[in-house]
């Protein structure tokens, strides 16, 4: 990747999008705007770098090297916003997503709510591989080609291909993505591809995955694109974060590595922030507009490659980051004498009541009337035309009326000051659990890390967290305010390989393993160079488990006495 010209990361969060450029002449500069303001700007990443361009020092130059980290799938994902997708499955297997794995995350609920599918329609293909990969029932494509004909005249824009077994041999897969691609469907993806491994609905919920997001993914980027091109800006390099904190070039950005691809960048950011101050024990608070994300750094992020993400499981490597409901943006609400914050945001359009577009009370806006926030050190970037200061008059008169309400239900006197003090507190609980559930669920001491907070309100929190878990020090970087943005600057392109084995550790399979790994390396390679890396490195990693078990232990590739 080359360093001359300018260089922008961009963090396109739920409410505010920040952007760092990176000069010639080696100086740093950054912005803060909000995600959606249509009335002023289409998109704000692309917005944040001609504003950049603009001054008169930065005109004419050249733009090199653009990073960035996105939502765009994880909202795709949690609203169901992503393409129509079609689900082709083995014959008798059809509803084995909808059926799941028998999971009971809340036994005693007596009415269960499953979460929406992400395909719109299923169609079952008449074959049938061995559990060895032999074809037991060849393909039969005429019962395919009606169906795949009426999907495409009923509007279903993407295929996802998952048969039974085909991890081991993908020929059938093949056949069916040939069929796809015949009836004019320019979006297919087959379960060997996206994830060559055991496990028939975690490898189909992986793949439906990714034929619902990442048509989303390529619209954005397009546009994105389309953005620069009408502002006179031209990138040849542009990047995208994946979940598990390396980038991709923009054409290979893909659905199923896109879920986290904003959080991840905070998290690199963090160990970044730690190796400058010198410590590598770290606990992530990273807090934002529309919500909060938590993680723990020891040295390096914890990859985690089996999650489950608005009721999808998808196998595939992702930084562990746990991510509640709370930020700037959470809508304060009084109800059965409780005061509630969120889960509901007010987002970037139209926001908390203090950016002036008409939004409801919010968390920042109690900030803002306690004096937390102070209107004067905030980007003017409000109101209509997006060059207001924060409205603290009208925080101060919805305070007052909320506070009369307050008392008026409860029976007690609350002042404005009182009643915003209240949802403070009901937050920073909801967040020091959050924290709780990364560390003390998992046999860590909070005290023995530094708390990093960042994103636009983890400053205004940190204090209170900490005293919650009895931490004493606290890191903040002179970048968090942007923090995410400035991780997508020290990442790397990477690039991952999986398959499943599933033989017993002996020495008879180590030719093998030796065999998949330096294929998968030249592989990753290969792809690393085509997106104009030059020095590689890799590693080979292996899931062991106990015979007959679920549960896997990630160790380095070596000798299987080393390995056990």
């Amino acid at each position: 990747m080359t360093t001359a010209g300018w260089q922008f990361w961009i963090d396109r969060g739920g409410t505010f999008t920040d952007v760092v450029g990176y000069a010639p002449d080696h100086s740093v500069h950054s912005c803060k705007l909000l995600s959606a303001n249509p009335d002023v700007y289409q998109d704000a990443a692309a917005e944040g770098i001609r504003r950049m361009l603009t001054d008169e020092s930065a005109r004419g130059s050249n733009v090199r090297e653009i990073r960035m980290g996105t939502t765009v799938a994880t909202n795709a994902l949690l609203e169901r916003k992503g393409a129509a997708t079609g689900l082709i499955m083995t014959r008798g297997f059809g509803d084995a997503l909808r059926i799941g794995e028998q999971d009971r995350p809340r036994l005693f609920d007596l009415h269960i709510r499953k979460p929406d599918t992400l395909f719109a329609a299923t169609a079952e293909a008449d074959e049938r591989l061995t559990a060895a990969g032999e074809i037991e029932t060849p393909l039969d494509p005429d019962s395919l080609r009606a169906v795949l004909s009426s999907w495409r005249e009923n509007g279903i824009e993407s295929i996802a291909i998952c048969l039974l077994h085909a991890w081991i041999n993908p020929v059938h897969e093949q056949a069916v993505a040939e069929l796809a691609r015949e009836a004019g469907f320019a979006h297919v993806y087959c379960s060997h591809e996206v994830s060559a491994l055991m496990k028939y609905v975690a490898r189909a919920g992986t793949t439906v995955a990714d034929a619902y997001l990442s048509p989303v993914l390529l619209h954005y980027v397009a546009g994105f694109q389309r953005e620069l091109s009408a502002h006179g800006i031209h990138c040849e390099h542009i990047y995208f974060m994946k979940s598990h904190g390396g980038l991709v070039s923009a054409d290979r950005f893909r659905g199923k590595d896109a879920i986290l691809s904003g959080p991840a960048g905070g998290v690199i950011g963090m160990r970044a922030a730690g190796e400058r101050a010198g410590t590598n024990q770290l606990i992530g608070f990273d807090m934002g507009g529309t919500s909060t994300d938590v993680s723990v750094c020891d040295g390096e992020p914890d990859i985690v490659t089996d999650t489950e993400i608005g009721g999808v499981h998808i196998r595939a490597p992702m930084i562990r980051i746990h991510t509640i409901a709370a930020g700037g943006g959470s809508l304060l609400n009084f109800d059965n004498g409780r005061f509630i914050v969120g889960p509901e945001s007010a987002g970037a359009d139209p926001g908390p009541l203090s950016y002036g577009r008409g939004g409801p009370l919010a968390l920042t806006d109690a900030n803002v009337l306690l004096g937390r926030i102070q209107a004067q050190h905030f980007p003017q970037v409000f109101g209509a035309d997006g060059t207001q200061a924060l409205d603290v008059a009208g925080v101060r008169t919805a305070f007052a009326e909320l506070a009369q309400q307050v008392s008026t239900r409860s029976g007690s006197s609350f002042t404005p000051e009182q009643t915003a003090e209240g949802f403070l507190r009901v937050a920073i609980d909801n967040m020091a659990n959050a924290l709780r559930h990364i560390s003390v669920a998992r046999g860590l001491n909070p005290a023995d890390y530094t708390l990093c907070c960042f994103g636009g309100a983890g400053a205004q929190h940190a204090c209170r967290i900490a005293d919650r878990l009895g931490m004493t020090r606290i890191l903040l970087d002179p970048h968090a305010g942007v923090l995410s943005a400035w991780g997508m600057g020290t990442a790397r392109l990477q690039s991952y390989r999986q398959r499943s084995i599933d033989q017993p550790l002996q020495p008879a399979i180590m030719p093998r393993l030796q065999q998949l790994s330096g294929e998968f390396d030249q592989a990753c390679r290969d792809e690393l160079r085509a997106q104009g890396a030059n020095d590689c490195t890799s590693a080979a990693l292996v899931d062991l488990k106990v015979a007959h078990t679920d549960n896997t232990l990630t160790v380095q590739l070596g000798e299987p006495e080393q390995m056990r």
